[in-house]
């Protein structure tokens, strides 16, 4: 992209909040689950969604808005899907049980592998490329290896379903969000796990009694950041005992049993989420307060997420299908 060319050897300049719609990219015929922008920044003009029509589409999202290629290897919803490192390959799991490695420029499956239930989230290894860690409707969460398509490691969590993934620096220890609350209990909503042991750190990091239906790492300080049902987000120490910051809570925007996506701005100033109701909440990061809200979408908008290059510019997704990009 022409438009990227010039940041590349620069250094990221301030985030800020954007005002006006570039792109209206509607091309997916049910709710989109997650977008993420391709991490290679040279190819990051691309973005991958995933969506509930059973599709995975890939599009130019910073020079036309056009959709690039569709990929229909899933039977059922897609619910999770995320680049590979060298931005070559997509890696997917939906409600059919199935994982997919889809080579980008053919189409075709690299790897494929029939689960034990159905997948809500997968993440790659922060330092190993070919490892990735998946989980879903099971008490278990498994670490696959790409190069054997065998499963490395299982971490056993006695919870019903996975509902989000987060590593921490350096890749030895990783977070699950479940979705074990009960009205006596709130351990194992966050657990913290050893990546090499498979040995559970801590099952007691949050203690209100709500899920976290996404977590989101701080891209300069030992923080990380989980979404909760309870309509706010709350702040956490990456180390541990990973104990949460009682001073700053992010609230005003409102989740109400949607997987709202939460994530910093690249600088790490800003913390962006969705809202049910379709907006798209900026908070300062520092003092939690709201710098601003976006009107962005009529339904549930599931995610709003920076590129990695480009400041200020912004993609949201929905529940109706639609993705928009903002400047």
């Amino acid at each position: 992209s022409e438009l990227i060319k010039p940041y590349l050897g620069s250094k990221y300049k301030v985030t800020e909040v954007p005002k006006r719609l570039i792109f209206y990219m509607s091309k997916h015929s049910g709710p989109v689950n997650e977008i993420q922008w391709c991490p290679v920044w040279e190819q990051s003009h691309m973005l991958l969604s995933a969506s509930m029509d059973k599709t995975l589409k890939v599009w130019d999202a910073v020079d036309t808005g056009c959709c690039l290629k569709t990929y229909s290897c899933h039977s059922c919803a897609v619910r999770a899907a995320r680049w590979s490192s060298c931005g070559r390959r997509i890696l997917s799991g939906g409600f059919d049980s199935m994982l997919h490695l889809t080579d980008v420029e053919t189409g075709k499956q690299i790897f494929s592998s029939k689960t034990e239930f159905r997948i809500s989230a997968l993440k790659f290894h922060p330092t190993e490329s070919n490892v990735f860690i998946c989980g879903g409707f099971s008490p278990e969460v498994k670490a696959w290896d790409l190069r054997t398509s065998k499963v490395l490691r299982v971490y056993k969590a006695a919870v019903q379903q996975t509902l989000d993934i987060l590593f921490l620096p350096e890749g030895r220890e990783f977070l699950t969000s479940t979705d074990a609350v009960s009205r006596d209990s709130a351990d194992r909503t966050i657990v913290a796990w050893d990546f090499q042991s498979a040995a559970k750190i801590s099952n007691q990091i949050f203690h209100e009694r709500y899920t976290c239906p996404s977590l989101t790492l701080h891209p300069k300080e030992s923080v990380f950041v989980a979404q909760t049902n309870g309509n706010y987000m709350a702040l956490f120490s990456a180390q541990r005992p990973y104990r949460i910051n009682k001073k700053k809570r992010y609230e005003g925007h409102k989740v109400e049993g949607f997987a709202v996506g939460c994530e910093f701005s690249p600088d790490g100033t800003l913390l962006v989420t969705g809202s049910s109701d379709g907006k798209v909440f900026f908070y300062n990061y520092h003092t939690s307060r709201i710098i601003r809200t976006l009107s962005a979408h009529k339904e549930a908008c599931v995610s709003a997420i920076f590129h990695p290059v480009l400041p200020s510019l912004l993609a949201t997704c929905d529940w109706a299908g639609e993705i928009k990009i903002w400047q």
